[in-house]
C-alpha cells in the first residue's frame, strides 16, 4: 500500500542530521567503496539541490560533537522520511553513527504583524500619514507586500548557500514568576518585537530560519543561523543574550557548528 500523501496546512518539515563516521569501519571499506559512496551522496543532493524544498544541504561538523549533517527540506512528511533514508543508505552499513537528529516544521510567529498592526505603524509612527489619504495607500500597499513576501519565505524558506550553519534548540521558561506562558499575548508580543529588532541588527551577515518543534522534538523550537563567519553567529548570540526573552525565558540546547561543504569537498575535507 502507498504511504498517504501527509502535508502540513501551511509551511514544510525539516530534519536536522548529524553523524560521526565510524573510522575503523571506513578504513575496512572494499577497494572502491569510498568513492561508490561519494557518488551516491552526489546523486542526492543533484536530485535535491534546491533553493526551496525538496533540498538536502551537506555539512561538515566543527569540533568533536559531529563529521556530518544533513539538512533536509520537505512539504511532505512520507517525502521527509524517505529523503532521510536515501541519505542514510547512500553508506554503507554501520560507516555512520547517529549523534543527533532534530525535526521541525517552518510556521508564522504567533506574533506576527497583521495588517491593523501596518496601520497603526504608518499612522502613529515617524511619518503619520493619515488613513485615506494616496501617502497612506501607498504606504500600506508597500509594507503589505514586505510583510506578504516575510511570511511566505518564513514558510517556504529559500536560506542562502553561506560557508557556516549554526543549529541548535531552544523553549521558553516556566519557572515561577519566569514563566514565558503565563504572561498575557500582548505583554509576550512586545517582549518579542524588541527581541526581532535585536536579530535585525545583523541583516547581511545572518540568514536565520526559526522552526517550531513543540510535540515534535525535546524543544520548542529549532534555531537554524546560516553566516559568513563565526564572529557573526557568536555576536548575535551573546547579545540576544541581554534581550528580556532571552535572559529570563530562554533555555537552549547544545549548539552544532558546521561548515557548508558540497559532497566532493566534505570527501576530501574529511579524508574519506
Amino acid at each position: 500500500m502507498a504511504i498517504p500523501s501527509i502535508k502540513l496546512t501551511q509551511g514544510i518539515h525539516i530534519l536536522h542530521l548529524f553523524f560521526r563516521v565510524d573510522r575503523t569501519r571506513w578504513a575496512a571499506l572494499p577497494a572502491g567503496e569510498a568513492a561508490a559512496t561519494l557518488t551516491r551522496l552526489e546523486a542526492i543532493t543533484q536530485k535535491y539541490p534546491g533553493p526551496a524544498a525538496p533540498r538536502v544541504c551537506t555539512y561538515a561538523g566543527v569540533g568533536g560533537k559531529a563529521d556530518i549533517a544533513f539538512m533536509i527540506y520537505a512539504a511532505e512528511l512520507q517525502q521527509l522520511s524517505a529523503m532521510q533514508r536515501e541519505v542514510e543508505l547512500a553508506f554503507p552499513a554501520g560507516a555512520l553513527q547517529p549523534v543527533y537528529s532534530y525535526l521541525s516544521v517552518t510556521e508564522l510567529p504567533e506574533y506576527v504583524t497583521t495588517d491593523d498592526d501596518l496601520r497603526r505603524m504608518i499612522q502613529h509612527g515617524e511619518r503619520k500619514l493619515q488613513p485615506g489619504t494616496p501617502e497612506f495607500d501607498d504606504a500600506f500597499a508597500a509594507a503589505k507586500k514586505r510583510n506578504d513576501e516575510y511570511k511566505f519565505y518564513r514558510l517556504n524558506p529559500e536560506l542562502e548557500d553561506w560557508e557556516i550553519m549554526c543549529f541548535y534548540g531552544m523553549s521558553k521558561k516556566r519557572d515561577l514568576a519566569d514563566n514565558w506562558y503565563m504572561l498575557d499575548f500582548d505583554a509576550r508580543k512586545k517582549l518579542m518585537a524588541s527581541h526581532a529588532k535585536t536579530g535585525r541588527k545583523f541583516a547581511g551577515r545572518i540568514s536565520q530560519l526559526i522552526t517550531g518543534s513543540t510535540g515534535l522534538d525535546e524543544y520548542e523550537w529549532g534555531v537554524t543561523l546560516i553566516a559568513h563567519n563565526l564572529d557573526a553567529v557568536k555576536e548575535i548570540i551573546y547579545e540576544m543574550r541581554f534581550d528580556e526573552v532571552s535572559a529570563r525565558f530562554g533555555e537552549f540546547g547544545p549548539f552544532y557548528i558546521n561548515l557548508r561543504l558540497q559532497p566532493g569537498d566534505l570527501w576530501e575535507h574529511l579524508k574519506l
